[in-house]
C-alpha cells in the first residue's frame, strides 16, 4: 500500500500504548494511531475497543496509518470498570457469542460465578456457550453432572480436554466463521484450549500475574485472533472481578432465560420477584418448574445491583 492510497476498513485486533493493530480487508495487519480529532470529540464518541470496525487513512506523511473513524457496533461485551470504579469497560466489540470456560477441577468449578458470566452475556444480548475443560482430571460421570441448572436453562455445555482431545472437533465447528469472546476465571485453561483447537494461534498461556490481578496494569486487555477459515476469537484476561453494568434492577430477572415465561404472570406489574404475593416466578420455583439454585443466583445479583 503506497502513500496516497484510498481509505480502507479493518478490524482492531489489539492496542498498546496508543498504537492499535488493525487487520485490513486485504488480510494485512497494520499499526495505526487514533486520529487526533477522534480523541478530542468528547464522551459522545465511542471509545475504541478491540473488535471495533474502523476506517483507516494514511497520515499526511504518507506511510503511517491513522484510525479516522470508528464504525457503528452491532454488539459488545462490557463489564464494570475494575477496582470498584463506576463506569463501563467494553471488553470486546462486535461479538457473535460468548464462550465461558470453567475447569472440571483445578480450580474447582463455581456455578454461581458461571451465572454471573451468563447474566452479563444476556444483558449484552449475546448467545453464550459453556465449556467444561480439563475433563480428564475427574471421572467422566462427575464432569457430565456439572452445571445441571445451566443446562436446564438451555445453555449448550461442551466437555473438552486438551490432554486427550475430547470435544475439540465439536467445539471448533461452533467457533468457525463467528466472532467469539473467550472468558472465564483464571487458570481454567482457556488459552491452552484455543491453542489445541487452532494450532498456530499461539494465545498467551502464562497465568495473569498477581500484580496484574490487583489492578496495577489496567491496560491488559483483550486480543482478537483471526481464525483459519474465517472468524475471530477474542482472548480476554481472566476476569478477577466481573461486575454487572448497564442492567437495571428490574431487568435482572429477564437475564435468566428460563424465568421469562413467568415474568408476565405476577399479580403486580412491578413485581420484584422477591417478596410479593402472587409472584408467578416464586411459585414456579416452589413447584420445581424453575431451579432454586438459579433463583438464588438471581436474588444475589439483584441485591448486588441494589447496593451499587
Amino acid at each position: 500500500m503506497s502513500g496516497g492510497a484510498s481509505p480502507t476498513e479493518g478490524v482492531v485486533l489489539q492496542g498498546t500504548g496508543g498504537v492499535w493493530q488493525v487487520r485490513t480487508e486485504a488480510g494485512e495487519t497494520v499499526a495505526a494511531s487514533m486520529r487526533g480529532r477522534l480523541k478530542q470529540e468528547g464522551r459522545d464518541v465511542l471509545k475504541l475497543a478491540v473488535g471495533d470496525a474502523v476506517r483507516l487513512e494514511r497520515e499526511p506523511a504518507g506511510e503511517a496509518w491513522a484510525i479516522a473513524e470508528i464504525l457503528p457496533r452491532r454488539s459488545r461485551l462490557a463489564r464494570r470498570a475494575p477496582g470498584g470504579a463506576w463506569g463501563e469497560r467494553v471488553v470486546v466489540a462486535n461479538v457473535d457469542q460468548v464462550l465461558v470456560v470453567f475447569a472440571a477441577a483445578q480450580p474447582e468449578p463455581n456455578a454461581r460465578m458461571l451465572d454471573r458470566f451468563l447474566v452479563i452475556a444476556e444483558a449484552n444480548g449475546l448467545a453464550a456457550r459453556v465449556v467444561v475443560n480439563k475433563e480428564d482430571l475427574v471421572p467422566e460421570a462427575e464432569a457430565l453432572a456439572l452445571f445441571p441448572d445451566q443446562r436446564a436453562a438451555g445453555y449448550p455445555v461442551h466437555h473438552t480436554s486438551v490432554t486427550d482431545g475430547r470435544g475439540l472437533a465439536a467445539l471448533r465447528a461452533e467457533l468457525a466463521g463467528r466472532c467469539t469472546a473467550l472468558t472465564g476465571p483464571s487458570g481454567v485453561g482457556k488459552s491452552s484450549l484455543m491453542n489445541a483447537l487452532f494450532p498456530g494461534l499461539q494465545l498467551r498461556t502464562a497465568a495473569v500475574s498477581a500484580s496484574v490481578n490487583k489492578g496495577r496494569h489496567t491496560t491488559v486487555g483483550a486480543v482478537l485472533h483471526p481464525l483459519p477459515g474465517g472468524g475471530f476469537v477474542a482472548d480476554t484476561p481472566g476476569l478477577r472481578e466481573v461486575g454487572l453494568w448497564g442492567i437495571a434492577q428490574q431487568e435482572v430477572a429477564a437475564c435468566f432465560p428460563e424465568f421469562r415465561p413467568w415474568l408476565d404472570g405476577c399479580r403486580f406489574g412491578d413485581c420484584t420477584h422477591l417478596v410479593e404475593p402472587g409472584c408467578a416466578l416464586r411459585e414456579a420455583v416452589a413447584t420445581g418448574a424453575v431451579r432454586a439454585a438459579r433463583y438464588d443466583s438471581f436474588t444475589t445479583l439483584r441485591a448486588e445491583l441494589t447496593e451499587g
